[in-house]
């Protein structure tokens, strides 16, 4: 009896040993095919949504079925946006040789009215007290006074902006001592000639030239849409058509300082009249970098606009074209030396090459009746 009874728990413990096993392996075999399942499903999820996006790619790329990179997708837009601008440019330099200087971009179209493009924005510089040679501008080369009666005409600077695509603007700061006698007269001239950028920011005076070019710039860059900005003093008379010719001849540049060029001597001397404070950072202390010279230098749009996103943070020297020079210095800037940017004295051999004249607002030229015509 108690052999057969150690028989029986035995099988017993056997049989429960079995059973266990059973059901660890059907446990395990339920495991694996749940997660052969998940792993199956996420698999066909990621192979449709590769079809997808390939399909897409497609679609906006015009490859057919060919699978691209996002990468390649990319360079063939941007390609392609480059082509646009490249033909549209091709097609205003053809209309811009075809007309002449004159520019006639369009730039905005809403339907029923189309901005034109200006070829260039000109800033005379001009200070209080210089009345005359503003004059002197208005009726030799901007065409605001009527050389036969001496009266003002509005119509004749919005002539020379709409036809010739130039706008010229008288540029001052405000008097030290704001709403004075200077700050007064030059509201009231303004407010005749409508001729004016007034720079509330910036105190009239010598020593504040080179931010007043700057703010110019940034200014002109904000208000007008235009090829070209330029800087003059008032006692230059400017060619109208030679700037004209001139500039249409660099369309093609984006990025382009244009003026006659030199370097000119650093003066270390306290007491000189052009003293620079800052000599000792121009390298052997003798001579500035390159740079066009003040009397008249023009800028492409893309520097104008450098400069107005900068205006805050751009270094000035004693000199605004110094100053002007080194805010190009470290970019990728074609330099242009223009010898008809060279100031001369006048003579009629000059009248349809030379672009500026120097001081032709002194007295054997103011108001004369031998200055080159307005055209």
């Amino acid at each position: 009896m108690l052999s057969s009874s150690k028989g029986f728990n035995s099988n017993r413990a056997s049989s429960s040993m079995v059973s266990g096993s059973r059901i660890s392996t059907l446990l395990l075999s339920m495991f694996a095919t749940f997660a052969s399942i998940y792993i199956a499903g996420r698999l066909w999820q990621d192979s449709q949504n590769r079809v997808y996006l390939i399909k897409e790619l497609d679609r906006i790329t015009g490859q057919g079925q060919s699978a691209i990179s996002v990468d390649d997708t990319l360079k063939i837009i941007a390609c392609r946006e480059q082509q646009k601008k490249l033909s549209a440019l091709e097609t205003e330099l053809s209309a811009a040789k075809q007309e002449g200087f004159t520019s006639k971009l369009l730039t905005e179209n809403d339907g029923a009215h189309a901005k034109k493009r200006h070829l260039v924005v000109i800033g005379i510089m001009t200070r209080f007290g210089n009345k005359n040679n503003r004059d002197a501008v208005r009726k030799a080369w901007m065409g605001t006074v009527s050389k036969s009666t001496s009266v003002l005409s509005g119509a004749m600077l919005k002539k020379m902006e709409n036809e010739k695509g130039i706008v010229a603007r008288f540029v001052i700061g405000r008097s030290a001592n704001p709403g004075d006698n200077l700050d007064r007269s030059i509201d009231k001239e303004n407010r005749q000639t409508n001729d004016f950028i007034i720079l509330n920011d910036l105190v009239e005076g010598t020593e504040g030239l080179p931010k007043k070019a700057r703010l110019f710039f940034a200014y002109a860059a904000d208000r007008w849409d235009a090829e070209f900005y330029a800087k003059v003093n008032d006692n230059i008379y400017v060619t109208i058509d030679a700037l004209g010719t001139a500039l249409a001849a660099h369309f093609d540049k984006p990025r382009v300082y244009i003026g006659c060029m030199k370097s000119g001597q650093v003066f270390s001397e306290p007491g000189h009249k052009w003293y620079e404070p800052d000599w000792w950072k121009f390298g052997d202390k003798k001579s500035y970098f390159r740079h066009a010279s003040g009397e008249m230098y023009v800028i492409s749009r893309a520097l104008a606009k450098f400069v107005s996103i900068n205006r805050s943070i751009l270094r000035t020297y004693a000199h605004d074209d110094v100053s002007a020079g080194s805010w190009f210095l470290g970019l990728d800037v074609v330099h242009v030396d223009e010898g008809k940017f060279c100031c001369s004295s006048w003579s009629s051999a000059d009248e349809d090459t030379s672009v500026t004249l120097f001081d032709f607002t002194g007295q054997s030229f103011l108001w004369s009746k031998e200055l080159p015509p307005y055209v």
